[in-house]
C-alpha cells in the first residue's frame, strides 16, 4: 500500500510539474506603441498583462505634444475579453476608465444698458476629469510574438464636463505595434 501511495504521489508530482512548465512558458506581458498618435504629434504607450487565453488587463498613457488633440494627457486602465482562437488575441471587447486632463476656453460677452457689446472676456482653464467607456478592436500576434492591434472606444467624463461643450466625451483610437514577452 505504501508503494502504491508513493507511486501516485510521484506521478502526481511529475504531472503537476509538467503543467507548471507549460503554464510558465506562456508569454503574458505586452508593450505597445500607438503609431497613429505618434504621427499626429503625441505619444501613447501600453502595458498589458494577459490573465488567461480569454482576458487581459492593462494601462495606457498618453501625452500630446501638438495642439491637434483636445485632451492634453490621460492615464487609462482597461480590461479586455477576447473572442479569438489564439491565446489572448483576435476580436476583443474592452471596458476602460480614463483620468484625463484637457483645456477649455470660455468667452463672456458684456453688453451695456442699450444692448451694445462693450467687452469680451476670454479665458482658458485646465480641467481634470474621469471617464468610463467601452471599446472594441482586434489583435494579431505573429509566431515571433510581434503584435499589431487596431482599437477604438468612446467614454463619458463624469465630473467636470459641461453639457454644452465638447468635453463631455473622450475617445480612444489606435494602430498599435508591440511585442509580447
Amino acid at each position: 500500500m505504501k508503494k502504491l501511495i508513493s507511486i501516485l504521489v510521484l506521478c502526481f508530482g511529475i504531472f503537476a510539474s509538467a503543467q507548471n512548465d507549460s503554464i510558465s512558458s506562456i508569454r503574458r506581458h505586452e508593450v505597445k506603441l500607438n503609431g497613429l498618435v505618434l504621427l499626429a504629434g503625441g505619444l501613447e504607450g501600453y502595458y498589458e498583462y494577459n490573465l488567461n487565453e480569454e482576458s487581459s488587463v492593462g494601462v495606457s498613457a498618453f501625452v500630446a505634444f501638438s495642439d491637434e488633440f483636445d485632451t492634453r494627457a490621460y492615464l487609462s486602465p482597461y480590461y479586455r475579453v477576447f473572442f479569438g482562437k489564439k491565446y489572448a488575441a483576435g476580436f476583443f471587447f474592452e471596458g476602460f476608465g480614463m483620468l484625463n486632463t484637457y483645456e477649455t476656453n470660455t468667452t463672456d460677452y458684456l453688453y451695456d444698458d442699450m444692448g451694445f457689446l462693450t467687452n469680451i472676456n476670454s479665458k482658458s482653464e485646465n480641467r481634470t476629469d474621469f471617464a468610463l467607456g467601452l471599446g472594441l478592436g482586434g489583435k494579431w500576434v505573429t509566431s515571433r510574438n510581434y503584435i499589431f492591434e487596431i482599437n477604438g472606444g468612446v467614454g463619458r467624463n463624469l465630473f467636470n464636463a459641461n453639457g454644452n461643450d465638447d468635453t463631455q466625451f473622450v475617445g480612444k483610437i489606435g494602430f498599435n505595434f508591440g511585442y509580447r514577452f
